[in-house]
């Protein structure tokens, strides 16, 4: 898509043209406007969502502020093709015709070049969405409003890195989104809106994800004149750190089911970690019972709901069934869990009945 020499050229820190270009706008309407400077910092796809809902309201007649650079992350290998590619804020602000000069792309968020650039543009206010990138104190510092995060938790609870995946291995039944001044301590600044969800028991994270970043985007909006002229910041709510829980990254090693848990356990965890790091389990394929020809599959679980426990086991514990639509495994306290979808390796996401299908008689057992 793009070389990596051409992506250096294109998201230098070029000092001298981000200060004669300040805003997007042409520079007579720079020195005759009174809109208030606002500075996005956000990467994945769900930040773009957020840049949307500020790139729309500040087209309104009456708005009183205008998105005067962008901050993302650096342009990274992607996909299978191992393509260079621009974070998907980056791609969507060019989309949407935003100066390239003005889009920032530092390896960390301390860097004096960087930090150099964004004093020069003399942002009021920063907004934060899914940035990933920790904001040195010499940042924070530089806006007279503050950084306002947008955190899809309700804060403190699940405060870090992974909090919607978190919250739905936890089973909870409500979850939100919350609007807070960033602070050095993680995700512990006070907090000035919070917004309730009520959650699905079969919503997966990257939908319950992109669900709360577009509520906090409605949110962000409805408060900004608040943030801008002060009164937020005056009225906002200190978190109570005796009721913090924390959301710790996700490592590839937890998704790996054991079948001994209870059902709705696993079934959470595929909620949960469902896009990254997904969820596997090892099965045992056996041609025949009364010979010693099988081998062990290693399968991805896509999709799963909780068995209505109303089944009578007359077989071995380990037998893994097929009852209509569903592979349903025996799991721990006489639970079952019941496969909709799985995915062999190298192979696309297949239904739990054209997998059944290819399997032509061989019986399959949990290890």
């Amino acid at each position: 898509m793009y070389s990596p020499s051409m992506l250096r050229r294109f998201f230098c820190f070029n000092a001298a043209a981000s200060s004669s270009s300040i805003t997007p706008s042409s520079s007579t309407t720079t020195i005759t406007s009174k809109k208030k400077s606002l500075v996005f910092l956000g990467s994945p796809q769900v930040s773009a969502t957020v840049l949307d809902a500020l790139f729309n309201a500040s087209a309104a007649p009456s708005s009183s502020f205008e998105v005067t650079a962008i901050v993302t992350q650096p342009p990274s290998r992607r996909d299978r093709g191992r393509k260079v590619m621009l974070s998907p804020v980056a791609q969507y602000a060019l989309d949407r015709g935003f100066p390239s000069d003005l889009i920032f792309t530092p390896e960390r968020a301390g860097e004096e070049t960087f930090l150099s650039n964004l004093r020069a543009l003399q942002p009021e206010l920063c907004i934060t969405a899914a940035y990933g990138n920790i904001l040195p104190t010499k940042f924070l510092n530089i806006p007279p409003l503050g950084t306002v995060n947008i955190h899809p938790s309700l804060l403190p609870l699940y405060r870090g890195a992974a909090p919607v995946q978190r919250a739905l291995q936890d089973g909870v039944k409500e979850t939100g989104v919350s609007l807070a001044f960033t602070v050095r301590a993680l995700d512990a600044g006070p907090v000035i809106a919070r917004e309730r969800i009520e959650v699905d028991d079969q919503i997966k994270a990257p939908d319950l994800l992109a669900l709360l970043f577009s509520e906090g985007s409605k949110l962000l909006i409805c408060k900004l004149p608040s943030i801008f002229d002060g009164s937020a910041k005056v009225n906002a709510e200190p978190q109570d750190d005796s009721k913090v829980t924390l959301a710790p990254k996700i490592s590839p090693e937890e998704s790996w089911l054991s079948f001994d848990e209870e059902a709705l356990i696993l079934h959470n965890k595929v909620r949960a970690f469902a896009g990254w790091p997904g969820t596997r389990a090892k099965v045992l394929v056996i041609d025949d019972e009364s010979s010693n020809n099988h081998n062990i599959l290693e399968l991805k679980i896509i999709t799963t709901r909780v068995g209505s426990n109303d089944k009578i086991r007359d077989n071995d514990l380990h037998d893994v069934a097929f009852v209509k639509d569903a592979l349903v495994f025996p799991c721990g306290g006489c639970t079952d869990l019941e496969v909709l979808e799985v995915q062999l390796p190298g192979k696309k996401v297949t239904s739990a009945a054209a997998f059944w299908n290819g399997l032509r008689g061989q019986k399959l057992k949990t290890l």
